[in-house]
């Protein structure tokens, strides 16, 4: 069996593991990387992008920042598209906190992005040690800016309301997929959940972000109506990058979007009025972060 340059083989499937020439990069090692890494281990925290498994982390590493994940390691919810490791997680750290904000200060980041795992095991579902961290962020980082890019808490707007009340630059949730895909790809969101979010969101004045990936079979006509729902709530920030598939049992890979297609993308999101959009193959949603902020 044979594979072409987009990763297709001779029998018409997708070889996730066959990456094309645009989707492969070097992983250097540098100083700065070296650093990055130690100082994670030493204090045993946990970002996306190893979690993730994102193909940008040598580059991010490389320049000194890193996406943290609070809540721990273990995610109450299993969707399809995701390596997180899902399970029955501990019960919430405090001293995560204050490790990530010693971490920030040794890198000297001026800008960092902040996720989490779903933790729908917690009566605030995590919503308080978020209000904590950003907090906490705030005053022993004076000057630093900051995203943060939040679960759903099962559309319960007044969890949400304790992250808005702490004042980060952006604050992000992420569709994921189109309508259609949604029920396959992700497990208990729902499309209108995450629109409701991004839509509160957008009304408290707080700079508001989502992102979708391609490849999983959704339509152009699909990713345009997605554009136009995020932008009906009041989303002012959009990424759009391509699906990786970690793993065999992951959702499975249709398609490995030619870079130029992307590029379309994100014209036109930019002619139906996002403030700023990032479209690219290797695009993930903290990928150059630190713009969307301005």
């Amino acid at each position: 069996m044979t594979t072409d340059e987009n990763g297709t083989s001779s029998n018409g499937k997708v070889d996730y593991r066959r990456k094309p020439e645009w989707l492969k990069i070097k992983l250097p090692r540098g100083f700065k990387t070296s650093q990055v890494i130690g100082l994670l281990n030493e204090k045993h925290l946990h970002t996306i992008c190893s979690s993730g498994m994102c193909p940008n982390r040598a580059e991010c590493w490389g320049n000194g920042t890193a996406t943290f994940m609070i809540g721990g390691n273990i995610c109450t919810r299993n969707c399809r598209f995701c390596n997180v490791t899902h399970g029955k997680p501990l019960p919430i750290d405090r001293k995560e906190i204050d490790d990530i904000v010693s971490s920030i200060k040794e890198l000297n980041l001026r800008h960092v992005v902040i996720t989490s795992v779903d933790r729908d095991d917690l009566p605030d579902l995590g919503a308080h040690h978020w209000a904590d961290m950003i907090r906490s962020l705030k005053e022993n980082c004076p000057g630093i800016t900051m995203e943060v890019l939040i679960p759903d808490f099962q559309g319960r707007l007044d969890l949400v309301d304790l992250v808005i009340a702490e004042h980060p630059d952006v604050i992000s949730h992420n569709v994921e997929t189109v309508r259609r895909l949604t029920p396959e790809v992700r497990t208990f969101a729902t499309y209108d959940t995450s629109l409701k979010v991004i839509g509160h969101i957008a009304k408290s004045g707080i700079r508001s972000k989502s992102g979708i990936m391609l490849g999983l079979g959704e339509t152009r006509e699909e990713i345009l109506e997605t554009m136009d729902d995020l932008l009906s709530v009041g989303c002012e920030v959009m990424t759009i990058g391509q699906y990786l598939q970690p793993a065999k049992s992951n959702y499975p890979l249709q398609e490995y979007v030619h870079p130029s297609v992307f590029a379309e993308y994100g014209d036109i999101g930019k002619r139906k009025g996002f403030r700023h959009i990032e479209s690219s193959p290797m695009v993930r949603s903290s990928y150059h972060a630190e713009k969307h902020v301005k």
